[in-house]
């Protein structure tokens, strides 16, 4: 699409600003789209959506995420305010992670997409195929 068209009028920089413009390269909402839409951020979100659970847990539940990438995706989503971090100061210390407000809204629509990647893989594989018999 192109600017608007001559009956629209052009949004005002500060609901621009407001909004977001995930299509300029410096627009800050272009790390929350990575943080929730990285592979290891969708299957964190999707995680949680059974409730809380310590990071052991969530590391044994996404198989193949390193303890790193977890910490850092984890960190991530907090910071955004879609993860709730609570550390017990307990011995031995723990800490447990669930979904805020904000965050099960945001791993609804992360899991429609995982749903529909789901429940039409057999049609990706074929297109794959496809295109490779191709070449």
């Amino acid at each position: 699409m192109s600017g608007p068209s001559k009956t629209e009028k052009s949004p005002k920089l500060s609901e621009r600003f407001e909004r977001g413009d995930l299509f300029a390269a410096p627009c800050p909402s272009r790390d929350v789209l990575n943080h929730v839409s990285s592979r290891w951020g969708v299957l964190v979100l999707i995680g949680l959506r059974t409730g809380t659970h310590r990071f052991s847990e969530l590391r044994r539940k996404i198989d193949g995420v390193s303890e790193k990438m977890l910490a850092q995706t984890l960190q991530a989503l907090v910071k955004d305010g879609f993860v709730s971090r609570v550390s017990h100061p307990v011995v031995p210390p723990f800490v447990e992670y669930s979904l805020t407000p904000m965050g099960e809204e945001v791993s609804e629509k992360v899991m429609a997409l995982a749903d529909w990647i789901e429940e039409n893989f057999a049609r990706v594989l074929e297109a794959r195929d496809s295109l490779d018999s191709v070449n």
